[in-house]
């Protein structure tokens, strides 16, 4: 009985910021290390002239496209939760243009993502002390 009320007294918009953030979270890591992976496949490809076949003709299927077709439909669904992330935390614009854009900057995926998990954890405790 003296769980019920504590389960129930949690704000849904709290649970639902928490998901959000975590799902933007994992998200960001996958997006950018995808990244990474695609920027190092870029330097043997056009650096050291790795184009994905070996001395004989062969297709090598270390290096190839699989890498930039893994990032743009993972970043298909980053895109999906910054807009989640962004809608409920109320961010400005400028907030989702950032955050979309670091899927696409190397590296700038890790770093904004500590920012924003840091802003977003800090909101959802301010308004978790508010209304609940």
């Amino acid at each position: 009985m003296d769980e019920t009320p504590t389960t129930t007294s949690v704000d849904p918009w709290v649970r639902k910021a928490r998901g959000a953030t975590t799902r933007y979270r994992v998200m960001a890591w996958i997006t950018g290390t995808l990244l990474l992976l695609l920027c190092v496949e870029l330097v043997l490809k056009y650096v050291f002239h790795a184009n994905g076949v070996d001395a004989a003709g062969t297709p090598n299927p270390v290096i190839g496209a699989w890498i930039a077709y893994a990032h743009g439909w993972i970043y298909v669904i980053y895109l999906v939760t910054v807009f989640d992330l962004w809608s409920k935390m109320r961010w400005r614009l400028g907030r989702l243009a950032t955050m979309a854009a670091a899927g696409v900057v190397p590296v700038m995926s890790f770093v904004l993502e500590r920012t924003v998990h840091t802003q977003a954890l800090a909101r959802i405790e301010a308004a978790g002390g508010a209304r609940g």
